[in-house]
């Protein structure tokens, strides 16, 4: 039975890396003595070990290890062997085009798929979607598809932000861009706001978290969803 945290960031305003997820993770991960971390979504020049180490520091505290895929000979089998998985944030450009060089993309999914219990935030909850063409990032780097881990029937943008009316800027919306991929797509798409995360098991979807997410549909007005709000139907 699949097993999925989902959330929009790692941290928070004045918190500590992964601070406000933390029970919730001991929970999720409570079977797990370690932990796998995918940091692809880090360029090279920002040490995968350093990435790591960080995310070792916050786990730690749970009592929980974590070991880098970059650490494995062979990041297949560090997958298939993995009691549990973590994708962190950074550009999610950058994280698909690293996951299928390493041809670890479809392996990643059925895995997760299968129960292996995931958490993925930011970039790594991007591609819990159908497609990562949602996404904030810039195309730093051009991946061989968008295509991406499809363990939910639906698009995320996370970090969502609300039109501020008291800007001056002139510049579009992130609900104007997400008009824009519905212009050509009919993949629903889920605006998660800081501190508010998904929670999947087996094919139940809820909404988590102390904002409200807003719900995108092609050709439909915006709606928004409280928390605890149930998921599962959208496709």
């Amino acid at each position: 039975m699949k097993s999925i945290i989902i959330a929009s960031t790692s941290t928070l305003h004045e918190g500590s890396y992964l601070e406000y997820l933390l029970p919730t993770l001991q929970l999720h991960f409570k079977n797990c003595k370690s932990i796998l971390f995918i940091p692809f979504a880090r360029p090279s020049g920002i040490s995968h070990d350093e990435y790591t180490k960080k995310v070792a520091e916050a786990f730690a505290t749970i009592n929980i290890s974590v070991k880098g895929i970059h650490e494995f000979e062979n990041a297949e089998s560090a997958i298939k062997d993995a009691e549990g998985i973590f994708t962190g944030g950074g550009n999610t450009f950058l994280l698909v085009t690293q996951l299928y060089k390493h041809n670890i993309m479809q392996l990643l999914s059925e895995t997760v798929k299968n129960g292996t219990p995931y958490l993925g935030t930011s970039a790594g909850s991007n591609i819990c979607g159908l497609s990562m063409q949602t996404t904030n990032d810039m195309p730093i780097i051009y991946p061989p598809s968008f295509q991406t881990l499809g363990l939910i029937p639906f698009n995320l943008n996370p970090h969502y932000l609300d039109a501020d009316s008291q800007s001056k800027h002139m510049g579009e919306t992130r609900e104007t861009r997400i008009k824009e991929f519905h212009a050509f797509n009919a993949i629903p798409v889920l605006g998660l706001r800081e501190g508010s995360w998904l929670e999947v098991k087996g094919n139940k979807i809820t909404l988590k978290g102390n904002l409200p997410a807003r719900l995108f549909l092609q050709n439909e007005i915006p709606k928004e969803l409280e928390t605890e709000s149930d998921l599962s139907v959208l496709k």
